[in-house]
């Protein structure tokens, strides 16, 4: 009896330390989810496959079907294949990667698809097709009879080849216009490279005597000195009287001046930070807004990739640029470039960037540990910039060696108009939380330049106890890729239970913009696809407020398989590649309509009870 007790009482002992140490792992790893709504990964998968389009007979046994125009889906490789190289790990590798310029097999000559006066200008030596009825015959099929370029602006600059093209074409193949919406719509976007400007990058026949001049007074054995731009030395020719400005350099009091104090600052995101997210979230509430980072070499090569991360849209009122590079000859010369040819705010140096690529070069966090090079390049963009200079940085390379507090007294005397520290290291990345404590530390070194702390921001409680500390503002990186609505949570002090049906809203603004930004033909629509493909990898991370048993959700808590209030917030939850395709493909038919996505939503629910 005694031992039957006591056999007992070691289960029982023994079950309560596995509670006790699953729920140790579910408070550091796994985001407390609402008993009622927790799953099995089967149970998920099983559900959200019972709401996808079967395949009809016909396509299952192979029949012919006309070419849709679309990328060919996803096929897995065979080991049979024959192919006896390593394969490629990820869920989407094995996808074919289509080349721009492979969207479409016969294209059509812009002089065509632009309705030039003009005859082309190659004649039959052009390699593209200039008969439009020959063109449709191939065209891949329109994906909605709405085009959102022609019901905003009056007019779609894309005409025959726009995949929304029966808005806006007649039945003789040209490209109609709502004379009222144009004289309404005006230039949303600036910063374009002009063409000149180009041509003169490119053959390196461009200038820079504000750069020239500052290198000068720099000791030559410290530099890394590029190839001189041909013409550099020979005399500036001059046009008309010359003036103080062409004499006497502004003093610091008399650049132009922000303030950047108490604002909610959108990080420059690689790849996802697009101007049509940005968009997004200046809608929600974003005061400042940069661009991504931007290598300053390509940018004074004249590359037409490069120089479109610095477009602005008119939305952005307080907007600034990203610039990587490693050497002060380079970042003077690039500095003093955007100075006279785009319009922004301030200009950003990345030094914390941790990618290899950038930090082996020297750039990026390999700034940090060059403070002669890095003072020369702070010194040299001051000199020839009109508008503040700020510096992105983060706590340091080593973990446990943080050295951002002895820099940032040298960057006051350097002449940094805003200082922004990401509370990890280099070798960190992103695991482990953000030292808020050094932030604060670091805070207090830098008044009065102001200081933006920036590390696991995710909901407004964080914002509160980052603002408790002694930073000016709060700089939010992944927390506005998961939940671009952040902004609004923090300036109302509130958690906002979004729906699905307002979520798939967000995504069709998104998609609007980015047919607005990259275009709506064939290869701009590809390129909404991936762009906005590359931005539900994170949003799938977001767990529905009404769904925690804690709130709120902290960034590194991994998301458990849970079912969603409906199907399309379970769809939204999915981790799978095939599942976010499923997303793009649901709401692709409703691109740009007027309606809401609950009718879209109600469509799938109906789906699924016919499975």
């Amino acid at each position: 009896m005694f031992c039957h007790t006591e056999h007992n009482q070691r289960l029982f002992l023994r079950r309560f330390v596995l509670r006790m140490e699953s729920a140790v792992e579910v408070q550091r790893g796994a985001a407390a989810i609402k008993e009622q709504f927790l799953t099995t990964k089967e149970q998920f998968h099983e559900f959200l496959a019972s709401g996808r389009p079967r395949q009809s007979t016909d396509e299952a046994d192979g029949d012919s079907e006309e070419p849709s125009g679309e990328p060919e889906q996803k096929r897995v490789r065979l080991d049979s294949d024959g192919d006896k190289k390593k394969k490629k790990r990820g869920q989407n590798k094995s996808r074919p990667h289509v080349k721009p310029q492979s969207y479409e097999d016969r294209r059509l000559c812009p002089s065509i698809v632009q309705e030039r006066d003009t005859k082309c200008f190659y004649g039959e030596k052009c390699r593209f097709l200039h008969d439009a009825s020959e063109y449709m015959s191939t065209k891949a099929a329109d994906l909605s009879d709405q085009c959102y370029l022609f019901n905003s602006f009056g007019w779609c600059q894309y005409g025959v080849t726009c995949r929304f093209a029966k808005a806006h074409t007649s039945p003789e193949l040209k490209n109609l216009r709502n004379q009222d919406l144009c004289r309404r719509s005006t230039d949303t976007v600036r910063n374009l490279l002009d063409k000149e400007l180009q041509r003169r990058l490119r053959k390196k026949q461009e200038r820079f005597p504000g750069a020239e001049a500052y290198l000068k007074t720099v000791s030559p054995s410290s530099l890394v000195m590029t190839k001189p731009v041909d013409g550099a030395d020979a005399p500036v020719k001059t046009v008309g009287p010359i003036t103080d400005a062409d004499i006497i350099k502004l003093r610091p009091c008399e650049k132009k001046q922000v303030d950047f104090r108490d604002k909610l600052y959108l990080a420059p995101l690689t790849t996802c930070g697009n101007l049509p997210f940005r968009r997004v979230c200046k809608r929600f509430g974003a005061d400042i807004t940069c661009g991504e980072m931007a290598m300053c070499t390509n940018l004074l090569q004249g590359q037409t990739s490069e120089w479109a991360l610095l477009k602005r849209h008119a939305s952005e009122d307080l907007f600034g640029v990203q610039l990587e590079g490693c050497f002060p000859d380079t970042m003077t010369r690039c500095a003093e470039l955007l100075n006279q040819n785009i319009d922004v705010d301030f200009v950003d140096i990345n030094s914390g960037c941790p990618i290899d690529l950038v930090y082996k070069k020297g750039g990026g966090c390999g700034l940090m540990t060059r403070t002669s090079k890095f003072e020369q390049i702070v010194r040299g963009m001051n000199s020839v910039l009109d508008v503040p200079l700020t510096v992105k940085i983060r706590t340091g390379v080593q973990q446990n060696c943080s050295i951002a507090h002895k820099l940032i007294p040298e960057m006051k005397k350097w002449g940094v108009s805003l200082i922004t520290l990401h509370g990890r290291s280099r070798e960190q990345r992103y695991t482990k939380s953000a030292d808020w404590e050094y932030i604060d530390t670091c805070s207090k070194l830098a008044a009065p330049v102001p200081l933006f702390g920036n590390g696991d921001i995710l909901s407004y409680e964080d914002a509160m106890k980052a603002r408790e500390t002694g930073v000016s503002g709060i700089m939010v990186a992944r927390g506005a890729l998961i939940k671009p609505w952040l902004f609004t949570e923090i300036k109302e002090n509130r958690h906002w239970d979004i729906s699905s049906g307002e979520r798939l809203d967000i995504l069709r603004d998104f998609t609007n913009y980015g047919l607005e930004h990259w275009g709506s033909d064939t290869q701009g629509v590809e390129k909404t696809r991936s762009f906005l493909l590359e931005w539900l990898s994170f949003l799938c991370r977001y767990i529905p407020v009404g769904l925690l048993e804690r709130v709120p959700q902290k960034i590194n808590e991994r998301p458990p398989f849970y079912m969603g209030r409906d199907y399309m917030e379970s769809l939204m939850a999915s981790q799978h590649v095939d599942d976010w395709i499923q997303i793009r493909s649901v709401y692709s038919v409703f691109l740009t309509e007027s309606r809401t996505f609950k009718a879209c939503n109600k469509k799938i629910q109906i789906c699924c009870l016919k499975h």
